[in-house]
């Protein structure tokens, strides 16, 4: 990732995670998150909508900063950076799609849950990782021992996968940490009902917390 984009995902804080299924939800999503101070978002491509999406976020509300995730294959990687994606991120580790990334010029962050994982993506050049499931796989206390004999690398990760409110302290206090990811801000039926009020304070909530134990 570039230095630039890097400092922006730590600025951020936080990564709203968004499932979109229909693209006159895209603008009014995004303007509902910027007004809660939530300006970095990752649409998942798991529904039709998905690059749709992007491109009416990408022209009508270009403060966000736009990721992808559930980014699976060479060809999603081609289509995403054709939208303008400034990042994206998948599940796994997964060499071909790193590698594809990197030619393509896209900031990209594998995910990892054991060592091996860890050891792939630094090989493929990846310094911001995507620390998934998060808490299943044992949250901070298995990502602080895992990526122990790592940290002279100056490794930073991302926590998805059951991240919420109430355990969102646990990972920003962590210097390991650049930002943490979530859909409990905007959930799917929060958008499909276009429920924007609660998707807004939602923001503000993680928002005002972040800024707490950052400043």
């Amino acid at each position: 990732m570039s230095l630039e984009l890097i400092q922006k995902i730590d600025d951020a804080g936080i990564i709203a995670v968004l499932i979109v299924d229909e693209v006159k939800h895209a603008v009014p999503l995004a303007n509902a998150l910027l007004e809660g101070g939530v300006d970095t978002i990752e649409l998942t491509l798991r529904t039709p909508a998905a690059l749709e999406a992007a491109k009416a976020i990408k022209k009508e509300v270009p403060e966000i900063t736009l990721g992808f995730g559930t980014v699976l294959t060479v060809d999603q990687v081609k289509a995403v950076v054709d939208v303008g994606a400034d990042f994206a991120v998948s599940p796994g580790c997964n060499p071909k799609i790193i590698a594809e990334a990197h030619k393509q010029g896209l900031s990209f962050a594998p995910g990892i849950m054991t060592p091996s994982d860890i050891e792939i993506a630094i090989q493929e050049g990846c310094r911001i990782l995507k620390f998934f499931p998060a808490a299943t796989s044992g949250g901070m206390k298995h990502l602080e021992s895992m990526s122990a004999p790592y940290n002279y690398l100056g490794l930073k990760f991302i926590p998805l996968g059951g991240c919420n409110i109430e355990n969102a302290p646990s990972y920003v206090k962590s210097d390991l940490i650049t930002a943490i990811g979530g859909t409990w801000i905007a959930k799917r039926n929060l958008i499909q009902s276009e429920d924007w009020e609660t998707i807004t304070n939602n923001a503000k909530e993680i928002r005002n917390l972040i800024t707490e134990i950052r400043s």
